[in-house]
């Protein structure tokens, strides 16, 4: 084959490759004319190491291109390499109109005898020496979505290793140049992940990765293949452009939806005021009569219905035996209290930590063959690489859904399995335990979806330690951190959305918990003095800003709090609820500080996608200056819009020039205070 160069573009992206001797290698990444690869170093697109040899496209030949079915407004390309024992087919997802490609290799053994693969890199590119800085967030319990950010100067490794993908480092960067633009990853991965950003020897680096090599070998017999963690690209002017690309492809081809979460329903979950020990079906019915009442839509039962008959049963030691009904709590069973809930016009949701095994389960007693183990030791979970336990976890889901008639079911993951299970009893091998869990659960995930398509399931690990696209793509939102404490919800909230649209955001108004032990600013108390209608306006609102819901006792809430509930309930499905679902979203202010540091006024707008109709959030935080002004973005220029607050608290007229180049000012919102906008 002859030397040659062949583009792959979209509206607004080019790929060019470079055929040089049967070797074909990524030699521009472009968009709007600008040039995100090394100039001089050719990038291989791909990498990984089998036997211990560092495989990728100079040293692989290049056969030929396919292209296979994909969904409209989106080109799947097939680039096929072949050695001698090899085949590699490197999977491309260009989608129309936006500068995001989605890549991941399939490896083929195609040779006579196994060969064991330590490292697979779905992305390895070399990037030109950069003037700008590298922005990531770790993540933890409560301390979700810090940012940080580096110099390309040395290498920089963003990973995780603790099985769970938001703990450590959250699976995205941006990488921002000194003249604004942007350069995003995420990888699409549940499990173990890695980021390296390495420099080259005459400037520059390379950034590779994909699934985590740590801990991590795979051997394929002849005939087997295995495939790499899809990772994500995208590119654009800044990072709300950026962040958009990822929203709106998400919409438009990742995320599934049901009818149900497709409408945003308001949610009560009974979790932090009550916890399992104060949950009884008598608690939950009053709640359930009084959410009916406010306006709620989904009444959803946490942790404390399963497990042993016994008032003191510890929800987190019986994990695993969701075939038991704590008939102390709940002596008629769980179906009454679900017809109760549907009995009232809303839909009922329950609890499940499927994947998970507390040390006084009798399922492992039952079934030993399911348990997750390292070097013998328990790591706390049911091993979803073995066959058998999706089966079981397929028929227990479908069993809650089917008996209880649930409408909603909240999965979580509250442990870390680390680099996984090693039995090689399971049907993995010792080295993938993690790798085949995760695809595992990933394949009983969408059974269900399959079977049970009505059925709403929300994400949660801890709160937020594994949002990730893998997860986003099978579950309907993600739940983003058990603490919801007003600064560390609009943190949290200002990173995600850099990654996913708003309506996959789902965290309740600030709780009042019953936890003996809670952060220190978790102290929302529903009958302090000192709340006041604008304090709870300003609570409630950040909540408003994703999909939204409350966790408080509803029938001991003071009468002014019950009436001001129910007004936001409906302000939010009339109004807001729509923005959050089909609107751009912008980041008008700087991520805000849990700590207190940095900024301390927050604003987002939500714009629709004809540029007519605007909602726009403002926040004053604790120790903000007094004044500020907020310019908006995406309006019309010469169109004349009307400001109003949603409940007629304010109105101006404006061009749009002005709002955007003037902007609004604001200077009559104490600290902890807020405006809703309206727009149009």
């Amino acid at each position: 084959m002859s030397d040659q160069t062949t583009n792959l573009s979209t509206a607004r992206l080019n790929l060019t490759f470079l055929n040089i001797d049967n070797r074909l290698l990524l030699q521009q990444l472009t968009v709007n004319g600008l040039d995100w690869l090394h100039p001089t170093k050719p990038s291989s697109w791909f990498s990984f190491t089998i036997d211990g040899d560092r495989i990728d496209a100079t040293n692989l030949p290049f056969d030929h291109v396919e292209e296979a079915a994909a969904g409209e407004g989106v080109q799947h390309l097939l680039l096929v390499f072949q050695g001698s024992s090899i085949r590699v087919e490197q999977h491309i997802l260009l989608y129309e109109n936006y500068a995001l490609i989605e890549c991941w290799p399939v490896i083929f053994n195609t040779g006579p005898d196994s060969f064991t693969i330590q490292r697979v890199d779905s992305i390895s590119i070399n990037l030109p020496e950069l003037a700008g800085e590298l922005l990531a967030y770790t993540g933890n319990w409560g301390s979700e979505f810090e940012p940080h950010t580096h110099a390309l100067e040395n290498q920089i490794i963003l990973e995780s290793r603790s099985g769970r993908s938001s703990k450590g480092n959250h699976p995205w960067f941006a990488l921002t140049r000194a003249s604004g633009e942007v350069l995003s990853g995420a990888v699409a991965w549940s499990g173990n992940w890695v980021f390296r950003f390495e420099p080259l020897p005459d400037g520059g680096c390379c950034l590779s990765g994909g699934l985590h090599d740590w801990e991590f070998a795979k051997t394929l017999q002849p005939g087997e293949s295995m495939e790499g963690a899809p990772v994500i690209l995208a590119l654009g002017s800044d990072l709300d452009d950026v962040a958009q690309q990822y929203g709106r492809v998400g919409r438009k081809h990742w995320y599934p939806r049901s009818e149900l979460a497709g409408r945003l329903p308001v949610e009560w979950n009974h979790w932090w005021p009550y916890e399992d020990v104060e949950i009884t079906e008598t608690v939950f019915a009053r709640n359930v009569e009084r959410a009916a009442q406010m306006g709620f839509e989904v009444c959803t039962l946490d942790a404390g219905w399963f497990g042993p008959s016994d008032s003191d049963t510890f929800w987190y030691d019986y994990r695993g035996d969701w075939h038991l009904v704590n008939r102390r709590r709940f002596p008629n069973g769980i179906r009454p209290v679900a017809d109760q809930v549907h009995a009232h016009g809303m839909k009922f949701g329950i609890w499940c930590e499927i994947e998970s095994l507390g040390v006084k389960a009798q399922l492992a007693l039952d079934h030993p063959e399911y348990v997750a183990t390292r070097a013998g030791e328990r790591l706390g979970y049911v091993c979803f690489g073995n066959p058998q336990v999706q089966e079981w976890a397929y028929a227990t889901l479908a069993r809650l859904i089917t008996e209880y008639q649930c409408d909603w079911i909240k999965v979580d993951f509250n442990l870390d399995p680390g680099a996984g299970c090693d039995r090689s009893d399971h049907g993995h091998q010792i080295g993938d335990g993690l790798y085949e869990h995760i695809r595992g659960y990933y394949r009983t995930l969408e059974r269900i979806r399959r079977d049970y398509p009505q059925v709403v399931l929300e994400n949660c690990s801890s709160g937020g330690l594994r949002i990730d696209l893998g997860m986003l793509r099978r579950t309907d939102m993600t739940y983003l951190s058990d603490p919801d404490y007003p600064v560390h919800d609009l943190q949290i909230f200002w990173g995600a959305s850099t990654m996913l649209s708003a309506d996959r955001l789902l965290h309740w108004t600030y709780s009042h918990w019953r936890n003996i032990d809670p952060p220190p600013q978790q102290t929302f108390n529903p009958r302090d003095p000192a709340l006041t209608k604008k304090k709870w306006d300003y609570y409630s609102r950040i909540s408003m800003l994703g999909f939204y819901g409350i966790s408080q006792k509803l029938p001991d809430l003071p009468e002014w709090l019950t009436q001001r509930i129910i007004e936001h309930n409906a302000i939010y499905q009339k109004v807001v609820r729509r923005f959050v679902k089909e609107a751009n979203l912008y980041r008008l202010t700087a991520q805000p500080r849990r700590s207190g540091e940095g900024e301390r006024w927050s604003a987002f707008q939500y714009a629709l996608p004809d540029e007519k109709e605007h909602l726009l959030f403002v926040f004053r935080l604790p120790g903000a200056e007094a004044q500020r002004t907020i310019c908006l973005k995406a309006l019309q220029p010469e169109r004349i819009y009307t400001v109003q607050g949603l409940e007629g608290e304010f109105t101006l007229t404006c061009s749009g020039a002005s709002l955007m180049q003037e902007g609004l000012h604001l200077s009559d919102l104490e600290e902890e205070d807020s405006a809703l906008l309206l727009i149009c």
